[in-house]
């Protein structure tokens, strides 16, 4: 998949500001029992509002990127 500069799932501009990003600056302050909750809970929440919220692509493409990381995958990869 080739991804924007900023894509509303993949690069959301209001999560990627300065040289960190949001999600990098999340797992360095958990353990990895935390951030898998953190992930699980993420997958949780798009997949109860899946197509209620925002566009039922566009959350669950949210819902595969956060479970591509409970996978050990990092979807920016």
């Amino acid at each position: 998949m080739i991804v924007k500069e900023f894509d509303v799932v993949e690069r959301p501009p209001h999560y990627n500001q300065g040289e960190v990003e949001c999600i990098d600056a999340i797992r360095a302050q958990l353990s990895d029992e935390e951030w898998r909750g953190y992930l699980r809970g993420q997958v949780a929440k798009y997949n109860w509002r899946l197509g209620r919220k925002d566009a039922l692509e566009q959350d669950a493409r949210k819902l595969r990127w956060y479970a591509s990381w409970l996978c050990g995958v990092d979807p920016r990869k």
